[in-house]
């Protein structure tokens, strides 16, 4: 499947290239006659090319809209991890995965008692 890919890319490429550089008499003489006009050799591409940059600046744009701002606290935790709190049934096994808070990390790097 992948080599069917790779041959319709490569005979796709190659007639664009041969529409777009072979002169129209040349491809008149040949009995190819209904084609489309030379302007949409170089105006498709760039087209396709605008319209990448426009998806591309408004990806950013949504991304940069739905981020958090640096004093929030959801920078720090969010929803899930507060709901991933240990149960009362949950002692005697093994301890779940989950995230740890701020403050137990901080009690434990920065408020442990000093020997």
């Amino acid at each position: 499947m992948n080599e069917l890919h790779m041959l319709s890319f490569l005979l796709s490429t190659v007639l664009y290239c041969l529409w777009a550089f072979v002169p129209e008499r040349w491809l008149h003489s040949v009995g190819l006659t209904y084609w489309p006009q030379k302007y949409w050799a170089l105006a498709v591409p760039i087209y396709l090319l605008v319209a990448l940059m426009i998806c591309v600046l408004l990806l950013f744009g949504v991304n940069m809209n739905n981020t958090a701002p640096l004093d929030s606290v959801d920078n720090v935790t969010d929803v899930y991890a507060r709901g991933q709190m240990t149960e009362d049934d949950q002692r005697e096994k093994l301890p779940r995965l989950k995230d740890v808070s701020i403050s137990e990390v901080n009690k434990m790097f920065y408020l442990s008692p000093k020997r």
